[in-house]
């Protein structure tokens, strides 16, 4: 039976998938935890088409510029760096150095948050983001629940010239401050307020990932000697702007899943306090219900 093209079978692989796989053995032996997700998402980037069209660029089309973003990859600079930009839930932001990338855990904490303010008995919820830096928190609230009025706050001058291009045309209200004194013209009124604060240990610096660790922002990863001050500065900040019955969220490390629920402590007018997993099942966010007198 005559073979197509010529006589000669076809190539199984094109140029860029051979490639791919010759990448995604680099990334491994450098320590990228996802190396063929992040080859072939790098080859998508570098090629303008999506991650599932690869096997569609022709191999006279293949660009050795692959191998320029690969090489960054593997010095572990963020994929989402790279790329310039970061997925988080249904959106799409846009993300460098100076903020923090998201990550793929704070969206089981988002998800509780729009929950709970879904099942308030509330015509227009109020909802207060701290530390927002890209934004991803409070546009995910503001994107999935609609008759939300959003706020949030950000002090890092850096974070923000990427909170701003994230927010253009959002009705999320973003302002420039400290997390700790945020929206005084609130205090009382709001329904749920949420955080991804900083949370690492100082002591922990050695230990954290080279993509957090030497490209997100330093305070936006570490918090005094235990990793907690900053929550505990927030716990007070979420009990001002709350009123009675509201709700406050916020994500910690899996290994603090014992500490921050007793940040919340009754006697300090909370009730409810209790901790929650992510999707593996590790201890992620704590929530508390601010007390009714």
């Amino acid at each position: 039976m005559q073979q197509p093209f010529g006589g000669r079978p076809p190539n199984p692989r094109s140029v860029l998938l051979t490639e791919v796989a010759q990448a995604t053995q680099r990334l491994a032996d450098a320590g990228v935890p996802s190396p063929r997700t992040d080859a072939e998402e790098l080859a998508a980037f570098v090629h303008g088409v999506k991650r599932g069209e690869l096997h569609q660029v022709k191999d006279s089309d293949f660009d050795a510029r692959y191998w320029e973003v690969v090489a960054r990859r593997e010095a572990r600079e963020p994929l989402q760096h790279i790329t310039g930009h970061a997925y988080f839930r249904y959106l799409e932001l846009q993300v460098g150095p100076g903020v923090f990338v998201p990550r793929p855990e704070t969206e089981s904490v988002v998800g509780w948050a729009i929950d709970a303010v879904r099942a308030m008995d509330v015509v227009e919820p109020c909802v207060v983001d701290l530390c927002t830096g890209s934004g991803a928190i409070a546009l995910a609230l503001a994107q999935e629940v609609p008759r939300s009025r959003v706020y949030a706050v950000e002090m890092s001058e850096d974070a923000l010239v990427w909170t701003r291009k994230n927010m253009e045309g959002s009705r999320v209200e973003l302002r420039q401050g400290n997390a700790l004194t945020a929206f005084p013209d609130l205090d009382g009124q709001v329904d749920l307020v949420i955080s991804n604060p900083p949370y690492i240990p100082l002591t922990e610096w050695e230990y954290v990932a080279p993509e957090a660790r030497d490209h997100d922002p330093e305070m936006a990863l570490f918090s005094g000697e235990d990793g907690l001050d900053l929550i505990r500065g927030l716990e007070r900040t979420a009990h001002r702007l709350l009123r009675p019955g509201g709700v406050v969220v916020v994500e910690h490390a899996d290994t603090q899943g014992g500490q921050v629920p007793w940040i919340f402590a009754e006697d300090r007018g909370w009730t409810d306090a209790a901790d929650h997993p992510d999707l593996n099942n590790r201890p992620r966010f704590a929530t508390a219900r601010k007390a009714v007198p």
